[in-house]
């Protein structure tokens, strides 16, 4: 099993290797393209930050350099998350012989605040775009299509850059298809996505039309994608605009998402070379061709080697099952024909598997929360996959084929079409439900069609070829080993259960191999040896290094209107460099503080009581104080008096009516499901925040302010001393921050 997703690794992507760095060249460069990611990973670049601006100025520069005339769009704008923030986009044209429908090539420029370096999220994909558009602009081929360069702000505040060209931008009448270029790790291939409202059709055609040598790409991620709330630039451009669009975004690596670690020695030059073989195809593609590619069809697709993508309409989908129904029944009903198959051989293999499927399941289920016991330190990876990550699956993987093994031991080569029959029906079952439920994943029949002609030829040969029944197990190895690391790296380790389950899934699949081996005992105690060597070298690579470093928080929170200071923390697991402020092992209670946003929605875990510092406090002016009927809309500007950040407002209000904030109306749906934050600004050029809210004037509610500047480590009123070098600042949470709370009873 460890052997298939390292095989299938290795075939997917492109090799990286160091190519000529002439930027005269009228050819793709990687190293041109690394050179980019070199210069916009030096620092955090968030908006407001100067290392921002500089990013910003170096792309426009660079553009300009290809012969471009970019321009910056610039507006506030507040997106689907309450989140607002000034941003700056970036966007360029390369004329077409026939202008009209416009290709655009998408990513976004903004790092993650506060310590993120983002090389691979999103300088990688800005970083390809750019490289792209010098290669074309120095071929002086002018292609047919207008090509739109859009190179987006405020993605990681709340996809507010694309909002803002959305709502503001004339181009986007033009555009007729999106490239959009992201991460969420620094390696692994790249996954396609797409973002359509009507059918795939014409969009999965044109992909396979184009060329792509490594596609990776299957309809369960479009299915599955299509469910789930989404949050791309791309989202912003399907849903507000009804443009159609691919994503393209490697998650490998996931514990350096979003963190200090997404820098540009970690970045894997693989996964960007993926990237730019999507994006140099389809350029050259999409820019020759018309970009009429709606349609009210959808198609199951998939890729496999030699073949690149294959696809075949929905409309199959149910033929298809019914003849997989009816070939594993004629199948069963000729091996009791033969005599190859019997109700003992049949009723042991029932028996056999779904012990191994309820064994190993419940083995991968309590795996994470069993590793978080051991290592109670992976509770404060809050996006659950850790740096070892891999080898807890490697371990896992291991120990659930040992276990297979080990259950099938006693099992005679001779019962494999009987022992069949219980994963066939199982994988028949899963695929019905894919048929009728979640329509893209219903390729997991083809592989199944290969075991049912497996077992045809098991029954009619005692001995047949095992590089044969090798063959025809390919399929079910290429299209399902993926599930097996992709989920748990993708959404976390909690996901280990996926990787168990899938596991024992194959396995029984590749009964027609494995059963061929008369040492099943002995592959059993090998696959135990893996699994204690895995598990060895999981736990060797469990501790902190600057290499695997661990994440910690610590903010300085002041209540100006008690005149009472805490230090606080994020962190559940005692920390040596945070215990010097915090006392871990008891809370606060005497504190009314909110719980900040955040990606995963983590609460504070400890607060100490400290002295009070001299900060200059948060200014509120009322500019209006209206009554008109029974609504009362009352206009403040909050000025800061120090260099801030952040702007979060709380309210205890649920019945506040209309809200603008530096001129951006928040809709009426965000009003109503926000909970109990009422925005929170992102604050560029220590700007003024300034607020029009309105709500039943027999109510009186509360506003609290919390201002928020990130510089605990270097403001002169503090004396932190710098992290360790085995730690960095916990991502995904306000951090490093000095906060001052104001409340304002209206």
């Amino acid at each position: 099993m460890i052997a298939a997703i390292l095989w299938r690794y290795q075939t997917m992507t492109p090799s990286y290797s160091p190519t000529d760095t002439d930027f005269s060249s009228t050819t793709f460069n990687l190293d041109n393209a690394l050179k980019h990611v070199a210069f916009m990973a030096k620092q955090p670049h968030y908006p407001g930050t100067e290392s921002h601006t500089a990013v910003r100025d170096y792309i426009v520069q660079t553009l300009k350099d290809a012969g471009l005339s970019p321009e910056v769009q610039s507006g506030y704008t507040g997106g689907d998350w309450g989140n607002l923030s000034k941003a700056e986009n970036v966007v360029a044209r390369i004329p077409g012989k026939n202008p009209g429908s416009a290709l655009m090539l998408m990513s976004h420029y903004d790092s993650n605040p506060h310590s993120a370096l983002g090389a691979s999220d999103a300088a990688s994909g800005v970083a390809v775009i750019l490289e792209a558009t010098r290669s074309i602009m120095a071929s002086e081929e002018q292609p047919e299509n207008d090509i739109i360069i859009l190179i987006t702000d405020g993605e990681e505040l709340g996809l507010n850059g694309a909002q803002l060209f959305v709502d503001k931008s004339p181009l986007k009448k033009e555009v007729g298809l999106i490239l959009n270029f992201e991460a969420r790790g620094s390696g692994g291939p790249s996954y396609t996505l797409l973002e359509t409202n009507s059918g795939n059709e014409k969009l999965i055609k044109a992909f396979a039309a184009a060329g792509v040598k490594y596609p990776v790409a299957n309809s369960l991620f479009y299915s599955i994608y299509k469910i789930l709330p989404n949050d791309t630039d791309l989202t912003v451009f399907r849903e507000d605009a009804d443009i159609n669009g691919f994503n393209f975004a490697f998650i490998g690596d996931h514990f350096d998402y979003h963190t200090a670690m997404d820098n540009y020695d970690r970045m894997d030059r693989r996964s960007i070379a993926h990237q730019a073989s999507y994006l140099v195809p389809l350029m050259n593609y999409f820019s020759k061709h018309p970009l009429k590619l709606k349609s009210q069809e959808d198609l199951v697709y998939f890729d496999f080697p030699f073949a690149g993508l294959i696809y075949y309409p929905f409309e199959w989908n149910l033929p298809l099952f019914i003849l997989l129904c009816f070939s594993f029944i004629g199948v069963i009903f000729y091996g009791f024909k033969k005599g190859r198959i019997n109700g003992k051989g049949t009723g042991k293999g029932f028996q056999y598997f779904l012990f191994a499927l309820v064994l190993n399941g419940a083995i991968g289920y309590f795996s994470w929360p069993a590793l978080k016991s051991v290592y109670p330190a992976y509770q404060d990876i809050l996006h659950g996959f850790t740096y070892n990550g891999y080898w807890y699956i490697a371990t896992l993987v291991a120990l659930n084929t040992a276990l297979c093994f080990m259950i099938y031991r006693k099992a005679d080569k001779e019962e494999i079409p009987s022992l069949l029959i219980a994963p066939i029906l199982f994988w028949i079952l899963l695929s019905g439900a894919m048929v009728f439920y979640l329509e893209g994943a219903s390729f997991f029949m083809i592989p199944v069609f290969f075991i049912i002609l497996c077992m045809t030829i098991l029954i009619r040969q005692k001995l047949p070829s095992p590089i044969l029944m090798l063959l025809l197990c390919l399929p079910a190895l290429w299209i399902f080993t993926p599930f097996i690391k992709m989920f748990p790296v993708g959404l976390g380790l909690k996901m280990l259960v996926s990787s168990s389950l899938f596991t024992v899934l194959l396995f029984g699949l590749l009964l027609p191999v494995t059963m061929a081996f008369k040492a099943k005992r002995a592959l059993g105690i090998s696959g135990f040896l893996a699994f204690l060597i895995c598990f060895f070298i999981a736990h060797a690579k469990s501790d902190f290094t600057p290499e695997r470093p661990f994440p910690n928080s610590l903010i300085f929170l002041q209540d100006t209107d008690q005149n009472k200071a805490w230090w606080a923390t994020y962190n559940t697991y005692e920390d040596s460099w945070v215990s010097n402020y915090v006392d871990q092992s008891l809370t606060n209670e005497d504190s009314d503080v909110s719980d900040f946003s955040s990606k995963y929605k983590t609460s504070l875990s400890y607060m100490t009581a400290t002295e009070t510092k001299d900060i200059p406090q948060t200014g509120i002016q009322t500019l209006k104080d209206t009554i008109i009927g029974e609504v009362r809309t009352l206009e403040l500007c909050v000025i800061p008096h120090r260099n801030v950040n952040r702007l979060e407002v709380i309210t205890d209000s649920k019945n506040i009516s209309a809200c603008t904030v530096n001129g951006v109306r928040y809709n009426a749906d965000y009003l109503k499901f926000r909970g109990s934050r009422l925005f929170t600004h992102f604050i560029s050029d220590n700007a003024t925040t300034t607020i029009e809210i309105s709500f039943p004037s027999s109510e009186h509610p509360e506003l609290q302010f919390y201002e928020a500047s990130f510089d605990l480590l270097t403001n002169p009123l503090f004396t932190v001393p710098p992290r360790p070098e085995n730690t960095i600042p916990m991502p995904f949470v306000l951090n490093d921050a000095i906060i001052l709370k104001k409340t304002l009873q209206l």
